[in-house]
């Protein structure tokens, strides 16, 4: 079981900062949230960890076991996976399940491909009757579903969750949470998850990073949001601009 820490990370687009000396230490097995309005820099967070936008200052690394691979490599990149926000964008709408799934594997150099893809399925409560079907045969939410056994085909030891139910209907958002964190506490993952709702970050997260133009304001526990336990004036303007906040 690995986790994640962040040095002084910054990330720039020409002269614009969009990510600036943001530290942190995501323990092993942890799930951790990451809230602020849209602009805050959280999803760029999320891209500097896993290397889709290159660090302008600072370092990126997993912990908790000797010998861990160096981020920019292929081994980093098996062990950090992410679920994109948009089920609808995020899956090739002219390959199968079972060639999206399958082509991770491939890269990576895994063997037994047919098992794994079956389990990867199962796991996420399709099975293997959805193997050979196109994303638009698919709902939104089985659609997120393939996305997450996409991510964890590979046995990552850490999951960064960009925004994974907000594109979702409410009954549906409900399901794919409860599936997260099973999978969460089945395989000893560590997840990192942005969200703009509170409720749905403090319902799968115990620590919560709040962040306001690509700086950290404060962190705090889930249970302290919930109670109002929080320092920073701008967390309490994201707690009232949340309507109807409470944690599950």
């Amino acid at each position: 079981m690995r986790g994640l820490s962040l040095n002084e990370v910054r990330v720039t687009f020409g002269d614009f900062v969009a990510v600036d000396a943001v530290s942190l230490d995501v323990a092993p097995g942890e799930s951790f949230g990451i809230v602020g309005e849209s602009g805050s820099g959280k999803s760029t967070v999320l891209r500097a960890i896993c290397g889709l936008v290159p660090l302008a200052r600072g370092s990126v690394s997993l912990t908790g076991a000797p010998g861990l691979p160096a981020p920019a490599t292929q081994a980093f990149r098996r062990q950090v996976q992410m679920v994109f926000q948009d089920p609808y964008g995020s899956l090739h709408p002219r390959q199968t399940v079972d060639r999206m799934l399958a082509e991770p594997l491939a890269i990576h150099g895994f063997d037994q491909a047919e098992q794994r893809i079956e389990q990867a399925l199962d796991d996420v409560g399709l099975g293997a009757g959805f193997r050979f079907r196109y994303p638009h045969q698919l709902s939104g939410g089985q659609r997120q579903r393939v996305a997450i056994a996409r991510a964890l085909i590979l046995e990552p030891q850490v999951v960064l969750l960009d925004e994974p139910t907000s594109a979702l209907d409410a009954s549906v958002q409900a399901e794919v949470l409860n599936l997260l964190e099973t999978l969460r506490r089945q395989k000893g993952l560590t997840f990192v998850m942005v969200s703009h709702d509170l409720a749905v970050v403090t319902h799968l997260c115990e620590r919560l990073l709040v962040m306001q133009r690509g700086q950290m304001v404060e962190v705090v526990s889930a249970a302290d949001l919930a109670a109002h336990r929080v320092s920073a004036e701008y967390t309490r303007s994201l707690m009232r601009a949340s309507v109807g906040f409470q944690r599950a």
